[in-house]
């Protein structure tokens, strides 16, 4: 039986924050319907995804945001980067901020994420997917970088 290859992709999480509040959306309960490659179904994320071919950054915010919550970004800026990984996936995730936006958050995507919800920064929900995790400590931390070991 031959290996299977394997190959790193890359994805990214935006943050909309307002009254110290960040927007994240409950993945579907069920694996084969929450599209997570690092399977975590269940999971409280932010806004993002996958980088299609030939895409900016800048350009998978606004379009996956839009998709997923119906709300429009305005300007959105790289803030972190990340080596997310574990035994079904390896992903380079770009975190993004964006200050400002038109809309209010709706589901648009039900296969995919039950429910949006603003939560205080301080007081995250669980289970929280890992790379969201990281992409919220960079930006508490005001770090571009965090090397995991």
């Amino acid at each position: 039986m031959a290996d299977e290859k394997k190959y790193v992709r890359g994805g990214f999480g935006v943050i909309l924050e307002k009254d110290g509040k960040v927007l994240l959306g409950l993945r579907h309960p069920d694996p084969d319907k929450a599209d997570s490659s690092f399977r975590s179904a269940g999971e409280w994320t932010l806004p993002g995804g996958k980088l299609d071919w030939g895409e900016e950054f800048e350009e998978g915010a606004l379009r996956e945001v839009e998709e997923e919550t119906g709300i429009r970004i305005k300007d959105p800026e790289v803030i972190s980067v990340h080596n997310c990984k574990n035994a079904h996936a390896h992903f380079v995730t770009v975190g993004l901020i964006a200050h400002a936006w038109e809309g209010e958050a709706s589901v648009r995507e039900p296969d995919e994420i039950v429910e949006w919800r603003w939560f205080d920064l301080h007081n995250l929900p669980t289970p929280l997917y890992f790379p969201t995790r990281e992409v919220l400590e960079n930006h508490a931390q005001k770090k571009f970088y965090i090397r995991r070991r």
